[in-house]
């Protein structure tokens, strides 16, 4: 199956604090990972998987790489999937969910802030299959950091491509817009799925 990037341009003149040159480059770098995806699932179907082992085979380095350029297409769809411009509240499922998780709506915020901090990465908040709690993830690149069982419901993109045009190395100030830019409505269509 043949992956193909989603047209975001929708976004642009649209969001408070991030500018259309950093919404342009991010798009772009988005693009890149699908047609990565593409490649090493193309190159996948025709590998030799006999000659496949730990230290080294094409197989082995094409499989052992295969989530980055996917969690890198589907992790950027979700990112710019829960943005808009427009003024959006939580719906009272969602704000629920949060503040019974987190203990507050301000503690949640404080907690997404922290994971942004630690993390060059991604910071997932996702439902937890087993009971239905929502957490905080926090990822280092695109494959490393998600355990089983959780489905996320937000996407923060925390590397430094998000951001470094409009911010340079000032993710806190890029934090604020982030929040102020987040669509709940993709976040509420999201839990709602899950429940």
């Amino acid at each position: 199956m043949a992956h193909e990037a989603k047209n975001f341009d929708h976004l642009l003149g649209n969001l408070k604090g991030i500018s259309d040159d950093q919404l342009t480059a991010h798009f772009g770098l988005y693009k890149g990972y699908v047609a990565k995806l593409n490649e090493v699932e193309s190159k996948l179907a025709e590998a030799d998987r006999s000659a496949t082992n730990y230290s080294f085979g094409e197989y082995s380095e094409l499989r052992r790489r295969h989530a980055v350029p996917f969690n890198g297409t589907y992790l950027h769809q979700m990112y710019f999937e829960n943005l808009t411009g427009d003024e959006t509240d939580p719906s009272a499922e969602v704000k629920s969910a949060i503040e019974s998780n987190f203990g507050s709506w301000a503690n949640w915020e404080a907690d997404a802030k922290a994971c942004a901090a630690s993390t060059p990465g991604w910071v997932l908040l996702a439902r937890n299959d087993l009971d239905g709690t929502l957490n905080h993830w926090i990822m280092y690149e695109h494959h490393i950091g998600l355990p089983v069982h959780q489905r996320p419901i937000l996407a923060l993109d925390c590397w430094e491509h998000a951001f470094m045009i409009d911010y340079g190395t000032n993710k806190a100030e890029y934090l604020k817009a982030f929040v102020d830019n987040i669509d709940w409505r993709a976040v509420h269509e999201r839990l709602a799925k899950l429940v």
